[in-house]
């Protein structure tokens, strides 16, 4: 079956969803250890989440980048994720939801999350033809996100090194066998989230095999 365009995919319970970031081993494991963010985490910045695991390790580099080598897994409450997902705007600027460009500009710097898609990655990190999403938190969305809505963290930079390893070697079935399972995520009532997919609602072709 091919993929919608524009799709979150997240590994997520009745209850949870689960996020990916990555940060410098100082956050990173002081994070997975005591369940929560360090004080030395900035709750005044702009901090991104991704529920694409793929997507994390084209961007961290399978936790081989400076500043990224702690891999990040965060269960949050779906609770506060739709919250967030509910007050975002969107990243770039969507007709189908403000009138003008000044209009959209003004609800960008007011609001405390932001949506933006990004091509999902295979296993060599290599673009696909559709999109899974990244969201920015920043003001009371972040520090909610780090102090309210956290369920747990854990460490899994040891699976993103194990994941690369079996990629490495050629090994892509034993690689997807320890992928985090994703589906589609349901947010079809936020509006901008809503508006894409309603944008690109035919099937993206399907997925090249990762070589």
């Amino acid at each position: 079956m091919s993929e919608p365009k524009y799709r979150i995919r997240a590994l997520h319970t009745a209850s949870t969803i689960t996020l990916y970031q990555a940060y410098p081993p100082a956050i990173g494991l002081a994070a997975a250890r005591d369940g929560r963010f360090p004080d030395l985490w900035k709750r005044d910045r702009m901090t991104w989440v991704k529920p694409s695991f793929l997507w994390m390790m084209y961007r961290c580099g399978w936790g081989a980048k400076e500043g990224q080598e702690s891999v990040l897994a965060v269960e949050i409450s779906r609770e506060g994720f739709d919250q967030a997902l509910r007050h975002a705007c969107p990243a770039q600027y969507d007709r189908a939801l403000y009138p003008d460009q000044a209009a959209w500009k003004r609800e960008l710097k007011r609001a405390p999350a932001r949506v933006q898609w990004d091509p999902e990655r295979d296993l060599r990190l290599r673009p696909l033809p559709y999109r899974s999403l990244q969201l920015g938190l920043r003001g009371e969305a972040a520090r909610r996100y780090a102090d309210e809505w956290t369920v747990s963290i854990r460490d899994v930079t040891p699976l993103a090194h194990r994941i690369h390893a079996l990629v490495r070697g050629g090994d892509l079935a034993g690689a997807t066998r320890l992928l985090p399972v994703e589906t589609g995520y349901p947010a079809e009532g936020v509006p901008s989230v809503k508006s894409q997919v309603s944008m690109a609602n035919a099937p993206s072709s399907p997925a090249p095999a990762a070589r």
